[in-house]
This record gives structure tokens, C-alpha cells and sequence, in this order.
């Protein structure tokens, strides 16, 4: 953390507990009800787009495009990544910030209400409702999916998002603190904004996609790791090892596959993305999933967050 040296004894304890209340206020309030920030961010990310990158990736050569797509992420992020910086370190105000910043980037209760809500619609034999409501957590098409596809989509996402918007910031603000922390959700954002492979983003957004990339190419592995000890771990192995080098993602490949075997069930499959079908591999081995299948996927998220805060805590104790 920045307020301290994290090689301190001290630096460790804090962080461990600053961690152990950023989840927790998570756990009890949830995002933000009226405004986040990440909002806002995502409306100065639009305007230094329209800036930058006023047309398409086919209307220039493709590495000028890059470069302008690489300029644009320096742009957006440093001020906030520096802000966070020298704010961490103000005595006493810093140990705050830290926590309101890693309670900011946590979506863990927003993860499980969305995709309970999908499950609240499946019980209920409400399909039209369940594809509608798994269309707020996953990028593909939803219309037109059956029950099993809609299940599916939803249970993928808990297990991606579950490193996506819980342990890679877990992981980046237990090593860089708040900086770590911002630098990590506003790289998450701009991929989300800006790395699609389409006609427009395709070279514009490489710097965001391979930034997002890097940062979540350890905390990724971890978790597949995590939900490997936790689930069929001889299952979630060898479908880790198999499967994900296979993915089109290098990150959500090993974090689903572990996730998809440690559940016993068969994940992956084609899908539909802005109108076009995707031959994506199958994930996992088993049953195909039922809509009682998400609740044991969040189950296994949740039991792998506590599992990171425990250990950080006994690390924290350790240290003192």
C-alpha cells in the first residue's frame, strides 16, 4: 500500500485488514446506488475516444491506429493511477482512500445479485425475463436462448467475473494499493469499452485489450487455482490443462475451464455475438447446467474470496 511500505510488518497487517472491510463493505451495501465513479470515468473515456479515434480502424494504417489507441489509455489512466498515488500516502487519509478504493472496484454483490436475478427468472419459468436479466452480465446475444443457454451464459460469467471484478483487484491492491487497485478497474473498463474485435476497435483498442491482458494474466492463474482446490480439483486439472490453452481468451480460458471442472459440469459451446456465431470450444466435463447450478457457482466464488481473505489475514498475523 502506498501509505506504508509494504515490506513493513506493518504495511502487511494493514493491507490484510484494509482488504478484510473492503469486502465486507461490499458484502453489506453493495456498488454505489446513485453515481460511480467508474461511470463518469467511462464518460471521460468516450470523449478522449472522440478525440482519438474519430472513425474506423480501416481508414488508416493499422499501426498509427495502435499508437493513437496506445495514447489515449496513457491519457485516460495515468492522472487517476498518480492521484491515487500521492493521496495513499497522506498520514491518516491514506489508509481510507485505500479502503474506499478497493471497495469501489470489488463487484462481488453486484455479480450475485444480477445473476441470482437469473436464477430468480428460471424458477419461475419466466424465460423471456432470464434472458433479459443475463444480458446485464454477458456480452453475447440473448434472444432466442433455451433454458440451458441462458444457465450457461450466466454461470460463465460468475466464474470469469468472479477473477474479473473480485481477485485481480484483490491481487493488484495487495501488491500496489490504491495505484495498483485504479490502475487495474480503469484498464478492466477501457477493455470492456474499447477491446472488441470489430471493424472499429480492432487496432484502436489493442493497447486496452493487451494491458487488461497483463495485469490479469497472474491473478487469473490464481483463481483457476483457487477454484481448482476448491471444487473436483482432479476434474478442474486436467479440464484447466486440456481445455484452456484453446480459448480464444488467454486469461478466461484457464479461469473457466478450472471453474467449469471443478463443478462437474460442461460449459463453453457456440454462441452468438452482434448477430454473429462463435465456435467456441466446450469447457469442463460432465451434466450440462442447470438453473440451480449458478447458485453453486456463486458458492464457489464466495468460498474462494474468503479463502484469499483468510490467508492474507493469517499472512497479516504471521507478519505481526
Amino acid at each position: 500500500m502506498v501509505s506504508f511500505s509494504h515490506n513493513s510488518t506493518a504495511g502487511f497487517v494493514i493491507a490484510s485488514i484494509t482488504m478484510l472491510f473492503a469486502v465486507l463493505l461490499d458484502q453489506a451495501l453493495g456498488e454505489p446506488a446513485a453515481w460511480h465513479p467508474l461511470v463518469g470515468f467511462g464518460q471521460l473515456a468516450n470523449l478522449i475516444e472522440k478525440i482519438f479515434h474519430p472513425g474506423t480502424d480501416n481508414q488508416e494504417h493499422y499501426l498509427l491506429i495502435r499508437l493513437r489507441g496506445a495514447l489515449a489509455v496513457v491519457l485516460s489512466v495515468t492522472p487517476f493511477v498518480l492521484a491515487a498515488f500521492f493521496l495513499g500516502r497522506i498520514p491518516f487519509f491514506g489508509w481510507l482512500f485505500n479502503l474506499v478504493m478497493l471497495y469501489l472496484s470489488l463487484g462481488g454483490s453486484s455479480l450475485s445479485r444480477h445473476a441470482r436475478d437469473v436464477l430468480s427468472a428460471l424458477t419461475s419459468d419466466d424465460l423471456d425475463s432470464a434472458r433479459s436479466k443475463v444480458g446485464f452480465i454477458v456480452s453475447r446475444d440473448t434472444e432466442g436462448l433455451d433454458e440451458t443457454e441462458v444457465t450457461r451464459a450466466a454461470i460463465e460469467s460468475v466464474l470469469e467475473n468472479g477473477s474479473d471484478a473480485i481477485f485481480g483487484a484483490l491481487f493488484w491492491f495487495l501488491v500496489l494499493g490504491a495505484p495498483g487497485v485504479v490502475l487495474y478497474r480503469l484498464s478492466n473498463t477501457l477493455d470492456a469499452m474499447w477491446g472488441y474485435r470489430n471493424s472499429r476497435y480492432m487496432h484502436f483498442g489493442w493497447a486496452a485489450a493487451r494491458l487488461d491482458d497483463v495485469l490479469n494474466f497472474i491473478p487469473a492463474r490464481l483463481t483457476a487455482a483457487t477454484y481448482t482446490l476448491l471444487g473436483n480439483t482432479r476434474s478442474a486439472w486436467q479440464c484447466w490443462r486440456s481445455q484452456a490453452p484453446g480459448w480464444y481468451s488467454p486469461n478466461a480460458g484457464p479461469v473457466m475451464a478450472a471453474g467449469a471442472g471443478a463443478l462437474d459440469l460442461e460449459l463453453g459451446g457456440p454462441a452468438s455475438y452482434h448477430g454473429k456465431r462463435k465456435e467456441r470450444p466446450l469447457l469442463g466435463k460432465g451434466r450440462p447446467p442447470g438453473p440451480q447450478d449458478i447458485e453453486r457457482a456463486l458458492t464457489l466464488v464466495r468460498n474462494a474470496l474468503w479463502l484469499w481473505v483468510t490467508l492474507v489475514i493469517l499472512g497479516g498475523l504471521f507478519h505481526a
